[in-house]
């Protein structure tokens, strides 16, 4: 009974977060325009980089955004699933991304798709469901199905729930082989295994003639009004658990500082909830800061990777080694021929740090290596896949992983091998 208590707490507390943006959405806009909003999401193609804050207005985009993640939420609780890092990681990187890309609509029937696939395997849902949560960085194809008007409407809405169920079913195998590639160095592992499937996927879209055009759609000028609002419940985060749990805090972020944050980290199980919000707290605060340092704009996909970097605090990243690879994409911006406040560079600058582990594990010269390559494979990979998978930096991050982390370790092996008796 106390156990079911606590959970019980400890899921109302996560919803505090999208109940926040909720109450905010009602204030920026009024209900009626909400609504017509959320039907200009729902209908707008999707794929990067579609900022929901110009598609509906930023009260609509919190509107989807809460909502979604609040049904999630609701899903995971029912399911009787125990609370984890991943339950925090994986709402906050849905709440991030309905902000430019997934909405109350487009991301069912890929998670529809792994349940079919758990059942298919005679296993519970509940092994699966954080990779159909992750997984839905491919609600991009969803919505464009349904745009490709030269095909009658039920054949288009038959064809897109086929295609979702597929996507879902295949994911779990491929996520599963995509993390053994990295070994755990690239934290959006699923990002990896969508970035492979939209790529096919598009292939095969542009063997029958279907193009995807590029765009960008870019909100400016709220920087002072959401930055405050980030920054009001990140300062929130860092001063409550210091009032309540102080010294389990302070020693609590003292060890957590010190590990590496390979995937498969779970500071919840390790340190408990109040170092994980206030690791969330510092790290949302100095994402925020950061950008509006370097000149970038506070919008629907910046706040999407702010809320990555916040919900990856649960699972692996914390300042000391997601700073090095910032730096590096940083540095990538002064030497290569972009901005910092281009779009896309200032979306890798906050996504990179899905490279954490590598700045975790090989120090910080290893870290700013590994972001000043993400930059360049970043800005890159989107065309391949034609922006249909919204984690385009999980799929950059995994390529650089998957070459640099081999290469580091042979430098490693190599000194090991020479400080001993063993023969080169």
């Amino acid at each position: 009974m106390q156990h079911e208590s606590y959970r019980k707490r400890r899921f109302l507390l996560l919803s505090l977060s999208p109940l926040y943006f909720l109450i905010i959405s009602f204030f920026i806009q009024p209900f009626d325009q909400i609504l017509q909003g959320l039907v200009a999401i729902v209908e707008s193609p999707d794929f990067l980089i579609t900022d929901y804050f110009v598609v509906g207005g930023p009260g609509a985009a919190l509107f989807n955004a809460s909502v979604s993640t609040l049904l999630c939420i609701l899903i995971i609780y029912l399911l009787g699933m125990e609370f984890d890092g991943h339950t925090i990681t994986s709402t906050a990187l849905l709440f991030g991304f309905s902000l430019f890309g997934k909405n109350i609509v487009n991301i069912w029937t890929i998670m529809m798709g792994v349940c079919l696939y758990s059942r298919f395997h005679g296993v519970s849902i509940t092994k699966y469901l954080y990779v159909g949560l992750y997984g839905t960085s491919l609600s991009p194809i969803i919505t464009q199905i349904m745009h490709i008007y030269t095909l009658p409407l039920p054949v288009r809405l038959l064809f897109s729930g086929a295609t979702g169920l597929l996507l879902g079913f295949i994911l779990p195998p491929l996520s599963t082989h995509t993390y053994y590639a990295h070994q755990g160095y690239s934290l959006y592992n699923v990002g990896l295994a969508c970035g492979i499937i939209a790529t096919v996927v598009v292939s095969l879209f542009r063997s029958f003639d279907i193009t995807i055009h590029s765009r960008l759609i870019w909100a400016t000028d709220y920087d002072l009004l959401f930055g405050s609002i980030l920054l009001g419940l990140f300062a929130v985060w860092i001063i409550l658990p210091l009032i309540l749990h102080r010294q389990e805090v302070l020693v609590g972020y003292r060890m957590l500082l010190q590990t590496s944050g390979t995937s498969h980290t779970d500071y919840f199980k390790a340190f408990g909830s109040a170092c994980v919000y206030f690791n969330m707290g510092i790290n949302g605060m100095v994402a925020t800061l950061l950008l509006l340092a370097v000149g970038g704009d506070i919008n629907g996909p910046t706040i999407g990777g702010i809320f990555t970097i916040v919900g990856f605090s649960a699972t692996g990243k914390h300042i000391r080694n997601i700073l090095p690879i910032m730096a590096g994409v940083y540095l990538g911006s002064l030497t290569k021929n972009w901005s910092i406040t281009d779009p896309s560079c200032t979306l890798a600058f906050l996504f990179s740090t899905t490279l954490a582990p590598i700045a975790g594990e090989f120090g910080i010269i290893a870290g700013i290596i590994a972001g000043y390559l993400h930059s360049s494979v970043a800005l890159n990979v989107g065309m391949i896949n034609s922006g249909m998978n919204l984690y385009n930096n999980g799929f950059a991050g995994g390529l650089v992983a998957i070459t640099l982390v081999p290469v580091i370790q042979s430098f490693i092996s190599r000194r090991a091998r020479a400080n001993s008796d063993i023969s080169l």
